[in-house]
Protein backbone atom coordinates (compact mmCIF):
# COMPACT_ATOMS: atom_id res chain seq x y z
CA UNK A 1 0.00 0.00 0.00
CA UNK A 2 0.84 3.62 -0.86
CA UNK A 3 0.57 4.50 3.03
CA UNK A 4 3.21 1.65 3.78
CA UNK A 5 5.69 3.00 1.39
CA UNK A 6 5.52 6.28 2.26
CA UNK A 7 6.28 5.46 5.88
CA UNK A 8 9.08 3.29 4.97
CA UNK A 9 10.61 6.08 2.77
CA UNK A 10 10.62 8.11 5.75
CA UNK A 11 7.36 10.14 5.81
CA UNK A 12 6.43 11.95 8.85
CA UNK A 13 2.63 11.35 9.63
CA UNK A 14 1.12 14.96 11.52
CA UNK A 15 -0.58 14.29 14.44
CA UNK A 16 -3.13 16.98 14.42
CA UNK A 17 -2.51 18.55 17.65
CA UNK A 18 0.70 19.16 16.41
CA UNK A 19 1.30 23.32 15.88
CA UNK A 20 2.67 23.63 12.53
CA UNK A 21 4.76 26.75 11.15
CA UNK A 22 3.78 29.40 8.88
CA UNK A 23 1.72 28.80 5.77
CA UNK A 24 3.83 27.81 2.28
CA UNK A 25 2.77 28.32 -0.87
CA UNK A 26 1.20 25.01 -3.04
CA UNK A 27 4.26 25.67 -5.15
CA UNK A 28 6.95 25.39 -1.93
CA UNK A 29 4.87 22.46 -0.84
CA UNK A 30 4.81 20.61 -3.60
CA UNK A 31 8.80 21.00 -3.88
CA UNK A 32 9.16 19.91 -0.54
CA UNK A 33 6.95 16.66 -1.69
CA UNK A 34 9.24 16.10 -4.38
CA UNK A 35 12.20 16.79 -2.15
CA UNK A 36 11.14 13.87 -0.11
CA UNK A 37 9.70 11.70 -2.61
CA UNK A 38 10.62 12.51 -6.67
CA UNK A 39 9.10 9.53 -8.52
CA UNK A 40 5.32 10.48 -7.05
CA UNK A 41 3.30 12.51 -8.59
CA UNK A 42 1.54 14.62 -6.26
CA UNK A 43 -1.53 17.88 -6.57
CA UNK A 44 -3.15 20.44 -4.45
CA UNK A 45 -6.22 20.07 -4.35
CA UNK A 46 -7.40 22.59 -2.28
CA UNK A 47 -8.03 23.64 1.71
CA UNK A 48 -9.57 21.22 3.42
CA UNK A 49 -11.78 21.28 7.17
CA UNK A 50 -8.97 20.40 9.10
CA UNK A 51 -7.19 23.94 10.40
CA UNK A 52 -3.57 24.36 8.82
CA UNK A 53 -4.08 21.49 6.19
CA UNK A 54 -4.49 21.30 2.55
CA UNK A 55 -6.08 18.35 0.35
CA UNK A 56 -3.36 16.11 -1.38
CA UNK A 57 -3.44 13.39 -4.47
CA UNK A 58 -1.04 11.57 -4.79
CA UNK A 59 -0.99 9.61 -8.65
CA UNK A 60 -4.62 8.76 -8.49
CA UNK A 61 -5.41 8.79 -4.80
CA UNK A 62 -6.95 11.87 -3.34
CA UNK A 63 -7.11 10.63 0.43
CA UNK A 64 -4.35 12.70 1.47
CA UNK A 65 -4.07 15.69 3.52
CA UNK A 66 -0.53 17.69 3.95
CA UNK A 67 -0.08 20.68 6.41
CA UNK A 68 0.35 24.19 4.84
CA UNK A 69 4.06 24.67 5.58
CA UNK A 70 4.51 21.29 3.72
CA UNK A 71 6.12 19.80 6.66
CA UNK A 72 3.60 17.00 7.39
CA UNK A 73 1.71 14.48 5.29
CA UNK A 74 -1.33 12.22 6.70
CA UNK A 75 -3.54 9.99 4.91
CA UNK A 76 -7.50 8.83 5.58
CA UNK A 77 -10.62 9.90 6.18
CA UNK A 78 -11.65 12.52 8.31
CA UNK A 79 -14.47 13.23 10.35
CA UNK A 80 -16.90 16.04 11.05
CA UNK A 81 -18.09 15.60 14.57
CA UNK A 82 -21.54 16.63 14.66
CA UNK A 83 -25.00 16.28 16.12
CA UNK A 84 -25.12 12.95 17.06
CA UNK A 85 -22.89 11.69 14.26
CA UNK A 86 -19.75 11.67 12.64
CA UNK A 87 -20.12 12.93 9.17
CA UNK A 88 -16.96 11.77 6.08
CA UNK A 89 -16.07 14.87 5.09
CA UNK A 90 -14.66 13.75 1.63
CA UNK A 91 -17.88 11.04 0.83
CA UNK A 92 -19.72 14.78 1.46
CA UNK A 93 -17.81 16.44 -1.21
CA UNK A 94 -17.94 13.75 -3.50
CA UNK A 95 -21.79 13.24 -3.07
CA UNK A 96 -21.96 16.97 -4.23
CA UNK A 97 -19.45 15.94 -7.21
CA UNK A 98 -21.16 12.56 -8.17
CA UNK A 99 -24.55 14.47 -8.33
CA UNK A 100 -23.16 17.02 -10.52
CA UNK A 101 -21.49 14.71 -12.44
CA UNK A 102 -24.56 12.54 -13.21
CA UNK A 103 -26.24 15.93 -14.45
CA UNK A 104 -23.49 16.52 -16.87
CA UNK A 105 -23.76 12.69 -18.33
CA UNK A 106 -24.61 12.79 -21.95
CA UNK A 107 -27.30 10.27 -22.35
CA UNK A 108 -25.89 8.71 -25.59
CA UNK A 109 -22.93 7.65 -23.92
CA UNK A 110 -24.85 5.78 -21.43
CA UNK A 111 -26.18 1.94 -22.33
CA UNK A 112 -29.52 2.31 -20.57
CA UNK A 113 -32.37 -0.36 -19.97
CA UNK A 114 -35.42 1.32 -19.54
CA UNK A 115 -38.33 1.34 -17.01
CA UNK A 116 -41.31 -0.62 -17.88
CA UNK A 117 -44.40 2.03 -17.49
CA UNK A 118 -43.87 5.17 -15.82
CA UNK A 119 -40.25 5.88 -14.48
CA UNK A 120 -39.82 6.08 -10.99
CA UNK A 121 -36.57 6.07 -10.34
CA UNK A 122 -32.89 6.47 -11.96
CA UNK A 123 -29.56 4.55 -10.89
CA UNK A 124 -26.36 5.05 -12.52
CA UNK A 125 -24.23 1.87 -12.25
CA UNK A 126 -20.17 1.68 -13.06
CA UNK A 127 -19.56 -1.92 -14.32
CA UNK A 128 -17.27 -3.98 -15.00
CA UNK A 129 -17.73 -6.44 -17.83
CA UNK A 130 -15.49 -9.47 -16.07
CA UNK A 131 -16.83 -8.62 -12.95
CA UNK A 132 -19.13 -11.14 -10.88
CA UNK A 133 -20.96 -9.14 -8.74
CA UNK A 134 -21.52 -7.13 -11.59
CA UNK A 135 -22.96 -9.88 -13.48
CA UNK A 136 -25.04 -10.85 -10.39
CA UNK A 137 -26.82 -7.51 -10.25
CA UNK A 138 -27.70 -7.32 -13.96
CA UNK A 139 -29.86 -10.48 -13.49
CA UNK A 140 -31.96 -7.99 -11.11
CA UNK A 141 -32.24 -5.22 -14.10
CA UNK A 142 -35.11 -7.18 -15.00
CA UNK A 143 -36.99 -6.73 -12.23
CA UNK A 144 -35.36 -3.39 -11.42
CA UNK A 145 -37.44 -2.22 -14.76
CA UNK A 146 -40.38 -4.12 -13.69
CA UNK A 147 -40.55 -1.09 -10.88
CA UNK A 148 -39.78 1.49 -12.69
CA UNK A 149 -35.86 1.74 -12.57
CA UNK A 150 -34.26 2.93 -15.13
CA UNK A 151 -30.61 1.41 -15.28
CA UNK A 152 -28.20 3.61 -17.08
CA UNK A 153 -24.54 1.63 -17.16
CA UNK A 154 -21.43 3.71 -17.15
CA UNK A 155 -17.83 1.77 -18.04
CA UNK A 156 -15.38 1.07 -15.09
CA UNK A 157 -13.05 -1.45 -16.29
CA UNK A 158 -11.30 -2.29 -13.09
CA UNK A 159 -7.89 -3.36 -14.98
CA UNK A 160 -7.54 -0.65 -16.36
CA UNK A 161 -7.39 1.51 -19.92
CA UNK A 162 -6.48 -1.49 -23.11
CA UNK A 163 -7.50 -4.68 -20.38
CA UNK A 164 -8.77 -7.50 -21.91
CA UNK A 165 -12.15 -5.91 -19.31
CA UNK A 166 -11.50 -2.25 -21.29
CA UNK A 167 -11.76 -4.11 -24.75
CA UNK A 168 -14.83 -5.74 -23.96
CA UNK A 169 -16.41 -2.69 -22.89
CA UNK A 170 -15.64 -0.45 -26.12
CA UNK A 171 -16.67 -3.85 -27.95
CA UNK A 172 -20.42 -3.65 -26.02
CA UNK A 173 -20.48 0.11 -25.99
CA UNK A 174 -19.75 0.04 -30.21
CA UNK A 175 -21.88 -2.81 -30.62
CA UNK A 176 -24.86 -2.10 -33.24
CA UNK A 177 -26.98 -3.03 -29.66
CA UNK A 178 -25.27 -2.17 -26.80
CA UNK A 179 -27.78 -3.59 -24.43
CA UNK A 180 -28.25 -7.23 -26.10
CA UNK A 181 -23.82 -7.17 -26.26
CA UNK A 182 -23.87 -5.57 -22.79
CA UNK A 183 -25.95 -8.20 -21.71
CA UNK A 184 -24.21 -11.50 -23.66
CA UNK A 185 -20.55 -10.60 -21.99
CA UNK A 186 -22.97 -10.48 -18.70
CA UNK A 187 -23.44 -14.30 -19.05
CA UNK A 188 -20.56 -15.13 -20.24
CA UNK A 189 -20.87 -15.00 -24.36
CA UNK A 190 -17.74 -14.49 -25.64
CA UNK A 191 -17.75 -12.26 -28.34
CA UNK A 192 -15.36 -10.39 -31.39
CA UNK A 193 -13.52 -7.42 -30.35
CA UNK A 194 -14.87 -4.14 -31.51
CA UNK A 195 -13.73 -0.95 -32.08
CA UNK A 196 -15.29 2.52 -32.97
CA UNK A 197 -14.00 6.29 -32.96
CA UNK A 198 -14.91 8.49 -30.01
CA UNK A 199 -16.16 6.05 -27.66
CA UNK A 200 -17.06 6.82 -24.26
CA UNK A 201 -15.52 4.19 -21.89
CA UNK A 202 -11.94 5.70 -21.41
CA UNK A 203 -13.58 8.83 -20.63
CA UNK A 204 -16.22 7.13 -17.86
CA UNK A 205 -13.77 4.78 -16.29
CA UNK A 206 -11.29 8.42 -15.78
CA UNK A 207 -14.44 10.00 -14.25
CA UNK A 208 -15.51 7.11 -12.27
CA UNK A 209 -11.94 7.01 -10.41
CA UNK A 210 -12.56 10.99 -9.78
CA UNK A 211 -15.61 10.75 -8.38
CA UNK A 212 -14.32 7.85 -5.78
CA UNK A 213 -15.14 4.85 -7.86
CA UNK A 214 -12.75 2.43 -6.56
CA UNK A 215 -14.64 -0.97 -7.06
CA UNK A 216 -17.77 -2.70 -9.03
CA UNK A 217 -20.35 -2.53 -9.56
CA UNK A 218 -20.97 0.99 -7.95
CA UNK A 219 -24.41 2.30 -7.92
CA UNK A 220 -24.82 6.10 -7.89
CA UNK A 221 -27.59 7.80 -6.94
CA UNK A 222 -28.88 11.25 -8.87
CA UNK A 223 -28.58 12.83 -5.94
CA UNK A 224 -24.87 11.48 -5.68
CA UNK A 225 -24.95 9.40 -3.15
CA UNK A 226 -22.52 5.63 -3.34
CA UNK A 227 -24.38 2.43 -3.34
CA UNK A 228 -21.48 0.49 -3.52
CA UNK A 229 -21.77 -3.64 -4.16
CA UNK A 230 -24.08 -5.60 -5.13
CA UNK A 231 -27.70 -5.08 -4.21
CA UNK A 232 -31.25 -7.22 -5.05
CA UNK A 233 -33.83 -4.93 -7.00
CA UNK A 234 -35.81 -5.01 -3.46
CA UNK A 235 -33.19 -3.79 -1.87
CA UNK A 236 -32.70 -0.86 -4.33
CA UNK A 237 -36.44 -0.23 -4.60
CA UNK A 238 -36.24 0.27 -0.55
CA UNK A 239 -33.24 2.11 -0.42
CA UNK A 240 -34.88 4.60 -3.05
CA UNK A 241 -38.13 4.35 -1.40
CA UNK A 242 -40.15 2.91 -3.50
CA UNK A 243 -42.16 0.02 -2.83
CA UNK A 244 -40.61 -3.68 -3.81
Amino acid sequence: MLNNLLKAKGVFVCVLLLSCSAPASDTDILEKLKAARADLEYKIIGPSEVPGFVELQIGNDSNFYVSSDGKFLFDGDVYLVGEGDFSNVKEFKLNDARKQAIIGLDFEDLIVFEAQGQRKATINVFTDIDCGFCRKLHKEVPGLNKLGIEVRYLAFPRAGIGSKSYQKAVTAWCSDNPLTALTDYKNGVDKQILECDENPVAEQYQLGQTLGISGTPAIVLDDGTLVPGYRTADAIAKILDLPG
